[in-house]
């Protein structure tokens, strides 16, 4: 939900309290089903300015800061997200264009990506039905960095995807926390803005000149090839679990000090969550040899080495199992 690749490199931490969620049937008279009100979140995020800082917490015990500035015109949109914790770095979003500064190693990082940006970001998926995977459940009315929110709970209807328990402020729509829940009921990891003016006076110009300025920097830009797992020599799932595929991309590095590694990342959404599985050739300097496990609050980490030659990296804010069956279902060959 709050972009994968992000999350790996923000920390996170504990969250503050429980919470329950149960698996229930759909009961009729729902007034908005869970893809209308996923649309309702996603269009706030674009269409809105606003400025603020959000905090993400997790139940392993870290804690990462950041402030968001989202600028928009109608037709065009800018993002600037400044890290407060961790690592420098401030990440421009133009449309699908992403530059990332980093100030110690004075690198910009520049490629085209079609997954969300930071929270409060959504996936735009293609293909999925939401409401076959999750019971909206109505949760009454908190108030979240001073504005009047609408809480929610979307509830799994299956052992596949985590629940979530969303707080939408009432009157624009835009997504101001968010908790992630396991199937035990306890929270992964929360998201909240604990500050944030919606309204403010962003120039899309003078944020676009921001991102352009790259003086004194490399500029290091990471080329993105769409294909298909198919054309790559791959046979992978297309509707596993009920995530449904977004896309397959090459990408490769061009940095003069780097070697060009050509990766594949494809991507996968059930509209709400999302996951992705990247392919790179096995380089025994860079690969260990036994299977990896990582769990960053709500996002889960499998890597291994697969037909021998490929090191398969498999990310996504998912149950673990879910990761699996991914892995289990790749086939090389055509």
């Amino acid at each position: 939900m709050l972009g994968c690749l992000a999350l790996l490199s923000l920390p996170v931490a504990r969250a503050q309290q429980p919470a329950t969620l149960v698996l229930a049937a759909a009961q009729p008279g729902e007034p908005l089903d869970a893809a209308a009100w996923i649309a309702r979140m996603r269009q706030a995020a674009i269409e809105r300015n606003y400025s603020g800082t959000f905090v993400v917490l997790a139940a392993h015990g870290g804690m990462s800061s950041a402030r968001v500035w989202h600028a928009c015109d109608g037709q065009s949109q800018i993002e600037r997200v400044e890290a407060l914790s961790g690592t420098p770095r401030i990440v421009f979003r133009r449309d699908s264009e992403v530059r990332t500064f980093l100030p110690q190693e004075r690198i910009v990082r520049s490629e085209m990506q079609r997954a969300p940006g930071t929270f409060p970001a959504l996936p735009q998926a293609s293909g999925v039905l939401p409401k076959r995977h999750y019971q909206v459940q109505m949760g009454g009315q908190e108030r979240v960095a001073g504005l009047d929110a609408e809480v929610l709970s979307f509830v799994p209807r299956d052992a596949w995807r985590y629940g979530h328990r969303v707080w939408i402020d009432r009157a624009s729509g835009l997504l101001v926390k968010m908790q992630t829940i396991d199937g035990e009921g306890r929270v992964l990891e929360q998201a909240a803005f604990s500050e944030l003016t919606m309204g403010v006076p962003l120039g899309l110009q003078s944020m676009g000149r921001m991102m352009d300025d790259v003086a004194g920097y490399r500029l290091v830009t990471v080329a993105t090839q769409p294909t298909s797992a198919q054309a790559e020599g791959w046979s992978m799932a297309e509707n596993l679990a009920g995530f449904a595929s977004q896309g397959c991309y090459n990408r490769r590095s061009l940095a003069p000090a780097e070697p060009a590694q050509p990766v594949l990342q494809c991507i996968y959404s059930d509209g709400l969550a999302s996951l992705s599985v990247f392919l790179e050739p096995y380089d025994v300097r860079r690969h260990p040899l036994a299977p990896q496990a990582l769990h960053l609050g709500a996002t889960q980490v499998l890597a291994q080495k697969v037909g021998g030659e490929t090191w398969v990296t498999a990310v996504g804010e998912v149950p673990e199992r879910t990761l699996r069956q991914f892995m289990q279902a790749l086939r090389h060959g055509r």
